[in-house]
């Protein structure tokens, strides 16, 4: 049923994504669509925890990035887990962190090619979900990571930590340098990212707090995930707000590129910078005193989790269902939660006395 089905749902793919597309393109969507649109979790048939673990599979990575090398470490680790498992892993996906329509053109091709799950860091929440949809249609499990999508357009969601978490600590991370006071700013990555937007939300709640009376958040920049574009933004911001005080950059690209910028500007030591950034892209800042502390996760743990979440919605131990429990080899027991959001852990500070015992 499901190859002969993939033959007659294919030919429609097109018509109906240039309409899903057209729509995206006439307003981004926003955090407030994603709520009113949302949904369980897609969950399709009863689990059975005890059935064994399928090899042979394949599954498709379809990362919000190429050659970003955030995605590019979290892909491995994926690929480790399924070489570990016995299955197979490809990945595929688009130069830009912005291309939506690329990004859905892939999700069609994966499914034209029968691939038994699919891993996907989704660069807006809605406008993948009618591809993603007729995916599951044709029993491909959908597993999102990093950034999500509509609940009910996927199985599972690979969170990196719970966003409350996130949010919060890259506040109270930069409020500690900057002595809780001072003009701040966020250098995001697309308008339309869903883990960036989620986490901006919190920022701004957790900014409401009476201890940050004196911290005032200006400005919200977009760098799209872009080194030059970001590094501009950040030099734009400088010039905007000659007493801005501290940047807080969400996204591995951005921190690095502002990190760059203020390390050979006036502004080194003065301006402080945290964010999300990777070890081996913020050692030498953090060593020439342009950062002194940002977080994370570990990326290749993300994607290994993502790639045992695939094998286990593929060999039908867990539907995506709350509550549900899997094993998740040497990373342990994970329990899905609501609207099936799946969280990897707590996030990891690194500073000057530890960035030299990561190296990823």
């Amino acid at each position: 049923m499901r190859k002969s089905s993939i033959r007659r749902t294919c030919a429609a793919l097109a018509a109906v994504t240039s309409l899903a597309l057209a729509a995206t393109a006439c307003g981004g969507t926003t955090k407030e669509d994603v709520k009113d649109e949302g949904g369980a979790a897609a969950t399709a048939g009863e689990a059975d925890p005890n059935a064994a673990t399928k090899k042979g599979l394949t599954v498709g990575f379809l990362p919000k990035q190429v050659n970003n090398p955030y995605f590019t470490v979290a892909d491995k680790g994926g690929e480790k887990a399924l070489k570990e498992l016995g299955s197979s892993y490809k990945e595929v996906g688009t130069s830009s962190g912005t291309d939506t329509a690329g990004q859905v053109s892939y999700v069609n091709t994966l499914t034209q090619q029968q691939v038994d799950a699919m891993a996907v860091s989704a660069q807006d929440p809605g406008a993948l979900c009618t591809a993603l949809k007729q995916a599951m249609e044709n029993d491909i499990k959908v597993v999102t990571y990093d950034s999500d999508t509509r609940p009910e357009c996927r199985n599972a969601f690979i969170s990196q930590a719970s966003a409350d978490d996130l949010g919060r600590t890259q506040v109270r991370l930069l409020a500690d340098q900057i002595g809780d006071k001072g003009e701040i700013a966020i250098l995001s990555a697309a308008q339309t990212a869903t883990n960036q937007n989620a986490w901006i939300e919190i920022m701004k709640d957790e900014l409401k707090d009476p201890k940050y009376k004196d911290i005032k958040l200006v400005k919200v920049a977009y760098g799209d995930d872009d080194a030059q574009k970001s590094f501009q933004q950040t030099q734009g911001l400088l010039q905007e707000y000659p007493d801005l005080k501290g940047i807080i950059s969400p996204t591995t690209v951005g921190i690095k590129a502002a990190a760059q910028y203020l390390s050979g500007s006036k502004y080194k030591g003065k301006v402080r910078l945290t964010g999300l950034g990777t070890p081996n892209d913020m050692r030498e800042y953090v060593k020439n005193g342009t950062v002194e502390a940002f977080e994370l996760w570990d990326p290749a743990k993300l994607g290994e989790l993502a790639a045992h979440t695939a094998v286990a919605l593929s060999s039908g131990q867990i539907s995506g269902r709350e509550g549900e429990t899997f094993e998740a080899g040497a990373m342990g027991e994970y329990t899905i939660g609501k609207d099936g959001v799946i969280n990897l852990g707590e996030p990891t500070v690194f500073t000057a006395e530890n960035v030299d015992q990561f190296t990823f």
